[in-house]
């Protein structure tokens, strides 16, 4: 399981992501140009002591990132797009064990090219009257189901 952050524009929601892959021994991927001077004072207010931890790999562009994807299979899964514009629940898909959650640009998502390239696309059911939910606060919701069903948590023995 992995989480990738398409060109994302707020650095405290990046660094809130990457302490959520420290606790949760999931790595990251960051897809630029980020929004932001990607660096080690830009992340540790939210990313706080976890830099060290987490296990993030940047790439250049979307190409860059798909490349490395194809070059290793076992790590890089299906694109599972979490978007408010897909028809299906996070609840109701079956996670695998190599997913890659794509999380888009907080100002605009993924361009169409990319929502039409995911392999399943994913919304969280909420309040009709409202648009969306803070990235990170939906990433955490949809990783830890997609945790929970391959039982994929860290374990603490």
């Amino acid at each position: 399981m992995r989480l990738a952050l398409f060109q994302p524009d707020i650095p405290q929601n990046t660094g809130t992501l990457l302490r959520l892959g420290a606790c949760l021994d999931l790595p990251l991927d960051i897809i630029e140009p980020c929004g932001f001077i990607f660096n080690e004072k830009a992340m540790k207010r939210a990313g706080m002591d976890y830099l060290d931890i987490v296990k993030y790999r940047r790439h250049n562009s979307w190409d860059d990132f798909l490349d490395y994807r194809q070059k290793h299979p076992d790590e890089y899964g299906r694109i599972v797009l979490l978007s408010t514009h897909a028809s299906i629940p996070y609840t109701k898909f079956e996670f695998k064990p190599n997913d890659i959650i794509l999380m888009g640009r907080e100002s605009a998502g993924v361009p169409e090219a990319i929502h039409n390239l995911a392999d399943s696309r994913l919304l969280i059911p909420m309040n009709k009257n409202t648009r969306s939910i803070n990235v990170a606060i939906s990433a955490a919701m949809v990783i830890g189901e997609a945790l929970r069903q391959t039982n994929k948590f860290p374990q603490n023995d």
